[in-house]
């Protein structure tokens, strides 16, 4: 199992409104996740917007681009793209760059 980190960055003036976002997942956006290999999927949130996403998957490029293919995604990406600072007009799906791990205490 893959284990993948990423970080993206929240406006500050759409914080409280990604909270509310995110307490209220789609239940179709829920599915579509699980059903393309996104378990243990979890997002941290500071308070200066520094979102820390973690995720494990057998393939996370087979699950990015499962996840990709969807309508459901489609939506939701273009729903959530004015909540982050994205200088080049990335979409936050597009801008997730895995971390490198340097540590697992197994």
């Amino acid at each position: 199992m893959q284990r993948v980190c990423f970080l993206l960055e929240v406006r500050e003036d759409r914080i409280a409104e990604y909270r509310a976002r995110h307490a209220a997942v789609w239940p179709e956006m829920r599915d579509a996740l699980s059903a393309t290999g996104w378990h243990n999927y979890s997002l941290f949130l500071r308070e200066d917007g520094l979102l820390v996403g973690y995720l494990e998957t057998e393939d996370f490029e087979a699950a990015r681009a499962a996840m990709e293919a969807t309508d459901v995604n489609t939506r939701w990406q273009a729903e959530m793209a004015p909540f982050f600072v994205s200088p080049d007009g990335t979409r936050p799906d597009e801008a997730m760059k895995p971390l490198t791990e340097v540590f697992h205490l197994a």
